[in-house]
């Protein structure tokens, strides 16, 4: 069967990343699952993901610590650090961790860096399935600038495919329903890793559960959208996104550039919301704990975006530490209906500061957002011929934000917008 099943609408969830950097403990994770099972569950979302290095036992911010030793089982695979995951204890693994998330009603989905680990490669240890050791199938030359973790691994050696066929076999065991792999869909030292994403792809496929996969950092290259969507169900079109203005005004043109490769099983991903409590333990992104620094304004236009366009979606804040505002920005019906059904996502004009983005919905349903990119407000307008209204009728307008109508547009919607800010609108 083929992969796209899997996601047939765009992945919702939380990862740890923002909050707590490579840091997580269980009792956080935990304590995440029971938000949203308790809050956000009825509303879609639905993965709460562990982040980088849960197999690390001294992680302690988004910092990494060079060739330090890892937990590892006797097949070369990363195991979770027992004093930060206690249920992992006995060769458990993630098991008893996933199985609690289950019992909420969600999935449970986990980090990975692509390759071996560089202490299996030194110390020559056992892969499962084939006489290879670790040693036989690293690539030294292929390493990730950023983390001492790993090595590549060669797709053409004896044992390559093994390797990845235990690691998710041993997810699969877990109750692993997501992977991240990182350092994987684009690299500041290679071009797209694209035998090693054939092998994972492979791997999940045999490994006996459903898994969505998800490609990190980004910018991928759009010359691997063919070959990224016949292999994964989303990856990054842009490396860490944080809480700046800036990388939201880039984002457009990420948006553009992506536009018309969405559709059921395959999204281009704009990487994670960095909204409400952040930075608890992690420093990226120019910032220690903190509320998210953008403001009001820039987090709806942030959400109109990601969702109008189709991104995952994957919130990055401690949910327990979420406010009525962050909540209602995770909880409208009327804009996670059009992330779930609206097709066609496309840039309809871009003028200045003013830009204008639709998507169809059902029964002849148009999505209109109007953004304004520029530092004082101003009237962002479109004719609705512009956005295949040609049926003569006037349309009936209704603000998705504020879930109240703004009555009948004629040949043109136009409306006031907030600087740095969006509105969205339906139009049926």
């Amino acid at each position: 069967m083929n992969h796209h099943h899997v996601a047939p609408t765009p992945p919702m969830g939380w990862n740890s990343w923002d909050c707590y950097g490579a840091a997580v403990t269980e009792k956080e994770i935990r304590a995440n699952a029971d938000y949203m099972a308790e809050h956000l569950k009825d509303f879609g979302w639905e993965y709460v993901v562990v982040d980088i290095q849960w197999y690390e036992p001294g992680a302690v911010s988004s910092q990494y610590r060079s060739f330090v030793p890892l937990e590892m089982d006797e097949y070369s695979r990363l195991v979770p650090a027992v004093n930060r995951f206690p249920s992992a204890a006995d060769g458990q693994g993630f098991k008893p961790l996933a199985d609690y998330v289950h019992g909420l009603g969600l999935k449970f989905g986990i980090h990975i860096m692509r390759g071996i680990p560089r202490q299996a490669a030194h110390a020559a240890t056992a892969i499962k399935g084939t006489s290879a050791t670790a040693r036989d199938i690293a690539h030294p030359n292929s390493i990730c600038p950023w983390n001492t973790d790993m090595y590549g691994v060669d797709a053409s050696k004896e044992g390559a495919q093994a390797y990845y066929d235990s690691l998710f076999e041993l997810y699969a065991q877990w109750g692993v329903d997501f992977v991240k792999v990182d350092d994987i869909a684009a690299s500041r030292l290679y071009d797209t890793h694209l035998p090693e994403i054939a092998m994972i792809r492979a791997a999940i496929d045999r490994c006996g559960r459903p898994m969505t996969l998800s490609l990190s950092p980004g910018p991928a290259p759009i010359a691997h959208a063919d070959f990224l969507e016949a292999n994964a169900n989303m990856w990054r079109m842009t490396d860490d996104f944080w809480d700046l203005w800036d990388l939201l005004l880039d984002m457009f043109d990420r948006c553009e550039q992506w536009q018309g490769r969405t559709g059921p099983g395959h999204w281009p991903d704009c990487d994670m919301l960095p909204l409400g409590h952040i930075g608890i333990r992690s420093v990226d992104g120019g910032g220690a704990d903190r509320w998210t620094r953008f403001t009001k304004d820039e987090q709806v236009t942030m959400m109109t975006l990601w969702t109008l366009f189709r991104s995952p979606l994957f919130f990055g804040g401690e949910l327990n530490d979420n406010d009525d505002w962050t909540l209602s920005l995770l909880t409208n019906r009327d804009v996670l209906a059009m992330h779930r059904g609206g097709t066609d996502a496309r840039l309809v004009s871009r003028d200045g500061d003013r830009i204008v983005w639709s998507s169809n919905g059902p029964d002849g349903v148009r999505y209109v957002a109007l953004f304004n990119t520029g530092d004082a407000p101003l009237q962002v307008g479109v004719a609705l011929e512009a956005l295949g209204w040609n049926d003569g009728a006037d349309a009936a307008a209704f603000d998705m934000w504020a879930s109240e109508p703004l009555g009948a547009v004629g040949e043109r919607l136009e409306l006031r917008v907030a600087s740095h800010g969006a509105r969205l609108v339906r139009l049926s």
